[in-house]
């Protein structure tokens, strides 16, 4: 079993003490990255849930140790030099931020007898009762990690919800943000434990969104939603001072709000949103914030004068220090973590995990997630906000390169324009195609885009082929598939046809072979003028599916000749596949009746169909199985009271053999909603590298949830082979039931349709008219018996009541 897919950016990560390693929270475990190489080189396991802080002790640049936070209420302590896990607190509660003023601001080396080391957390206490007014969940409380134990009865603050705890590089302060207040603490000299650090609040009039400390002075920058900066100078003179400093009341304070402790606040004011990213450089002579403009701004401490780096291209969460003043990252939103050479902020190298859902404009707003994949290679493709294409390895768990679809400048925060609505590749992952839309302007202007991507022969990266501008005229394209062995596409449309498509071949000139990869539509069918919803491809190529709405037509797709019509289904049919090399056809329906048909092709009928709403469907090359991506009904949902409903819709994936309606095997998933499937073929290399057993599966099934988190896994396994690399585990909720029936999940099968049709009545019975017409209509009974039959219905005895 693979896992993948996990977000970089959900918190802060942190540099080792020698800045050749970068530590970045990734779900349940912290994945270890090569600043060099920007490749993952080991990962710390052992969490149960989302890892929220990452701490590497400092010292010299042999120490490699460092403290970890979960929120499955354990604190950790480890050697990821080997990795090896030294020491384990569990404090009981979900720990959302954490940090360890007492460790930092100290030398390398120390004579000094050492003291407890305490920390500061951020949990969640959910023994609070949700009846009682203003139900403050949030805590700030103490832990002395040197005796394993929290500081108890001892509560800094509590606020609504857990807060982002900030600490500043010196160790000697810490705060949080809560709504329109500041509040920083004073960390004890001599910590004995019981030892309370004093603390002021500082005022603004809007929500304060995140805050950074200067490295040597008493000054605190915070920003807002509204895209302000506020700089407090000289914080907690009053507050903090020893009996040593004099402090003059009578001073006035400059922007001060109210009683707050502080010289003077400046306001400084270049961002149009939210400020997302504060921290002031190593010597403190500069302060950079970012946002969702995707610009890091440079301020001028003490001029307030600014300047502008060039737009990263996302909006912009994190910036985090290493113990090298010349090295630097930013965490971006689109799952990005660059490492900066500063004063310069080059980019030298660049994590780049899996592209996160976006969200889509007006009449796309619920447009799946629509992965492509590349069955030889591995590899998932998933469109960006950035009008492109990501290529994303599954067997490595590393972003490979992606494909600018438009020739447009993004900005994060401009208006949405153009939507990529589909991506589809060639079962080889030789040709790609992909639809964008121009969205209209005030109901004017709308334009779709048909193209052509070819692969390299020696990149390996798709280069543009062609181009075509409204290839159904003013309507919409629903499906893009190609032919499984040819250089053949086919596209359907909402206004009623499709079109098949083909490359021209190879041509040969002067001895050299040159590719004339110019795409031209061959053919064009319709049925009745009903929208095209879905089409598929048999896999060699010889018959064409395409659903007209709720019936299913069968094409020959060279001489674009209609073969059959079978049908219907309760719903506009949006998916069509055929189960490998079987006979039977696969589709699926949605809006308020939702189906999941199986049709026999040889008897042109209906074989076996389910009531439920499918999200994805994947078919096997070479056997006769296929899975389905479930979403389970809102009834049967996980209902407790301490569940958080915004993982996602739960769902489960079913394992079928295309002639039994009964899965083979089921498996339980979460986050279901914008999921997807599909059975990829095993790659030798990795196979040899990671699983030792020798049992290495031929096929491996894929299902990437909605948040983009994916696990790969052998379908037809007892137990799932596990593949010992520095892939993160338990970032997908996969548990994996065993062979048990659908009703172990749904209940019975009241919905559970099927149409025998072998059984249709050969032998005559009592009452044969009310059987006659059952199956399919070319296996219906000759005339004459038809006859015969109706004539007897007319004549039916009746049995005379006895009193």
């Amino acid at each position: 079993m693979i896992r993948g897919g996990s977000s970089y950016i959900s918190s802060p990560p942190a540099f080792s003490n020698d800045t050749k390693r970068l530590l970045v929270c990734t779900a349940n475990t912290v994945s270890i990255f090569s600043t060099s190489t920007a490749l993952q080189v080991a990962s710390l396991e052992g969490h149960t849930a989302a890892v929220t802080s990452v701490i590497v002790v400092p010292g010299t640049k042999v120490l490699c140790y460092c403290w970890t936070a979960s929120l499955d209420g354990t604190i950790r302590y480890w050697d990821f030099s080997v990795p090896e896990l030294l020491k384990t607190l569990d404090v009981k509660m979900p720990i959302f931020s954490m940090v360890i003023p007492s460790i930092l601001g100290q030398p390398a080396e120390s004579n000094e007898k050492p003291t407890d080391v305490f920390a500061y957390l951020s949990i969640e206490d959910k023994k609070v009762q949700e009846n009682r007014p203003k139900a403050m969940h949030g805590q700030i409380r103490k832990c002395n990690l040197t005796a394993s134990r929290m500081v108890g009865g001892l509560i800094l603050k509590e606020t609504p919800q857990p807060e982002f705890i900030t600490v500043s590089s010196s160790g000697k302060f810490f705060g949080i943000r809560n709504k329109r207040k500041l509040h920083v603490w004073l960390v004890p000299a001599t910590d004995s434990g019981r030892s309370l650090a004093k603390k002021i609040t500082l005022h603004h009039s809007k929500t304060l969104s995140v805050l950074a400390f200067h490295p040597t002075e008493r000054i605190v920058a915070a920003g807002d939603v509204t895209g302000r900066i506020l700089v407090w100078r000289g914080f907690g003179n009053r507050t903090f001072s020893t009996g040593d400093e004099l402090v003059n009341k009578e001073e006035e304070h400059p922007g001060v709000r109210g009683n707050d402790d502080a010289d003077s606040c400046s306001t400084w004011h270049w961002h149009s949103a939210e400020v997302k990213v504060l921290s002031f450089s190593s010597d403190g002579a500069y302060l950079y914030s970012g946002g969702k403009e995707g610009v890091l701004v440079v301020w001028q401490l003490d001029t307030g004068k600014k300047k502008f780096l060039p737009r990263i291209g996302s909006p912009l969460l994190c910036f985090t220090d290493s113990p090298d003043p010349t090295l630097s990252s930013i965490s971006c939103a689109d799952n990005l973590i660059h490492i900066l050479e500063m004063p310069s902020m080059d980019i030298l190298k660049t994590i780049s995990g899996i592209k996160l859902p976006h969200s889509f404009p007006g009449r796309y707003e619920g447009l799946s997630s629509g992965f492509a994949y590349d069955y030889t290679s591995g590899l998932v493709a998933l469109r960006t906000e950035s009008y492109g294409i990501q290529f994303y390895s599954l067997f490595d768990d590393h972003g490979m390169y992606e494909v600018q679809v438009c020739e447009r400048n993004h900005q994060p925060g401009d208006e949405i324009s153009v939507v990529v609505i589909l991506v589809a590749l060639s079962q080889d992952g030789s040709m790609m195609s992909t639809v964008e839309v121009k969205l209209p302007e005030e109901g004017i202007g709308g334009l779709v885009c048909l193209k052509f991507w070819a692969l390299g022969s020696e990149n390996k990266k798709f280069t543009l082929s062609t181009v075509i501008y409204e290839p159904h005229r003013d309507a919409g394209i629903s499906a893009v598939a190609f032919h499984p062995t040819r250089h053949m596409a086919v596209s359907s449309s909402y206004g009623g046809d499709f079109k098949v498509w083909v490359c021209n071949d190879e041509i040969q000139q002067k001895g050299q072979t040159l590719q004339n990869s110019g795409w031209a539509c061959l053919a064009v069918g319709a049925y009745k003028k009903k929208p095209m919803t879905a089409a598929a491809f048999s896999l060699d190529g010889s018959v064409l599916a395409v659903a007209a709405e709720t019936v299913i037509t069968l094409w020959d797709p060279d001489k674009n000749v209609l073969l059959a019509v079978i049908g219907e289904t309760l719903s506009p049919i949006v998916t069509l596949s055929f189960a490998g090399k079987s006979e039977y056809l696969v589709s699926v329906s949605r809006d308020q009746k939702p189906q999941l048909s199986v049709w026999n092709m040889s008897k042109l009928s209906l074989s076996w169909s389910y009531r439920l709403h499918i999200e994805a469907v994947a078919c096997a090359v070479d056997l006769l199985s296929f899975a389905v991506l479930a979403l389970l009904p809102e009834s049967s949902m996980c209902t407790e009271p301490n569940e958080s409903m915004s993982q996602g819709r739960d769902g489960a994936i079913l394992l079928f053999n295309v002639m039994d309606p009964v899965p083979v095997a089921t498996w339980s998933v979460r986050k279901a909603k914008g999921g997807g499937l599909s059975f990829l073929q095993g790659n030798p290399s990795f196979l040899e590298e990671n699983i030792s057993d020798g049992n290495a599966p031929k096929e491996f099934l894929v299902y990437v949830n909605g948040d983009h988190e994916y696990v790969l896994f052998d379908p037809y396994s007892n137990e799932a082979n596990e593949v010992s690399t520095a892939r993160q585990k338990g970032l997908v909720e996969l548990e994996e039931t065993g062979q048990v029936g659908y009703a172990s999940i749904y209940g019975e099968l009241p919905e559970f349709k099927r149409n025998q049709t072998s059984l249709v009545p050969s032998v005559p019975s009592e009452r044969p008219w009310e059987t006659i017409f059952s199956g399919s209509s070319h296996n219906l009974p000759p005339l004459t018996k038809l006859c015969a039959a109706f004539l007897e219905s007319l004549m039916e005895k009746r049995t005379a009541a006895v009193e």
